[in-house]
């Protein structure tokens, strides 16, 4: 399998941790991850709420670069896949299509549709599969009790975005229990972390990323694991004003999927990036009876 591989922003600063858990994880896999430098921001929060063509015209260069590659576009970022795949499915429309074409047409770059956009979640789940992955675990997660938080932009709007159900998806719980661990199901690994309005209502925002934590934890979560590295800062890098702001003590774990993936495929902590997190992992390490590889 070989991807046109689009980072995102946070992956490249904040969440470097995400990165290099998926190279790990696609090298152990046989996922080649095939690298763009001029790909650019996709532009959420920021370009989409002001101009919105401007928006679908700047991820459509990036689709452009993928397709006159000839390459799929992985993402490891929801709310990227969720703009980039909004690109493709606004595109649909002639005439948003014609303005967007003119805005490009100078640069010398035109964009047929024919890009897929994939996370690395569906990539897991629907192209490398459960089975394969399950065969491949070499230390399985077992005694640990994982919520998966989804978060919003992989699952809606659900008509744009044609994947599983935004109500009851399950391909992420497929996936921890391919790696040995028991998924946890609460309502809130659908919901909102809160990331949208963090820097405008800090105090709602962690009143929401705190609910989430808490509902995962009612239902015996030793941990959870996301898919959007927003969602993690949300939920791991604000945790401590999280839970000041509920009133409660959370000490919750928060892994990025491929962390979660590649724990089970022998990974060490280090080479996941685990140390960098805000809340100590050590806990659901534990759980696993330490952290070495088996031979």
């Amino acid at each position: 399998m070989k991807f046109a591989y689009y980072p995102g922003c946070v992956a490249q600063e904040s969440g470097k941790e995400l990165d290099l858990a998926t190279r790990w994880v696609s090298a152990r896999l046989g996922i080649e991850l095939v690298e763009f430098p001029s790909f650019s921001c996709c532009g959420s929060g920021f370009l989409d709420e002001a101009n919105g063509i401007l928006n679908v015209a700047l991820n459509a260069r990036n689709l452009a670069i993928a397709e006159k590659a000839g390459l799929d576009l992985l993402t490891i970022c929801s709310t990227c896949q969720g703009m980039l795949t909004y690109a493709n499915r606004r595109l649909e429309n002639p005439t948003v299509k014609a303005r967007v074409d003119g805005a490009l047409a100078p640069l010398g770059i035109s964009y047929s549709g024919k890009t897929r956009v994939t996370h690395l979640l569906q990539v897991l789940t629907e192209q490398v599969g459960a089975d394969r992955i399950r065969s491949m675990v070499r230390r399985p997660l077992t005694g640990l009790k994982v919520g998966a938080f989804y978060g919003c932009h992989l699952l809606r709007p659900a008509d744009e975005m044609r994947s599983e159900s935004a109500e009851e998806p399950h391909s992420f719980e497929d996936l921890i229990s391919a790696l040995g661990a028991t998924p946890v199901l609460y309502r809130g690994r659908v919901m909102c972390c809160g990331f949208p309005i963090l820097f405008v209502k800090e105090p709602t925002a962690n009143r929401i990323a705190g609910r989430q934590i808490l509902d995962a934890k009612a239902h015996g979560a030793d941990a959870m694991a996301t898919p959007c590295p927003l969602c993690h800062i949300s939920l791991d890098s604000f945790q401590n004003k999280v839970a000041k702001e509920v009133g409660e003590k959370l000490d919750m774990p928060i892994f990025h999927l491929p962390q979660l993936v590649g724990l089970a495929l022998g990974a060490t902590p280090e080479e996941l990036g685990l140390p960098r997190h805000m809340v100590s992992t050590d806990s659901a390490l534990q759980k696993l009876g330490g952290v070495a590889v088996p031979a």
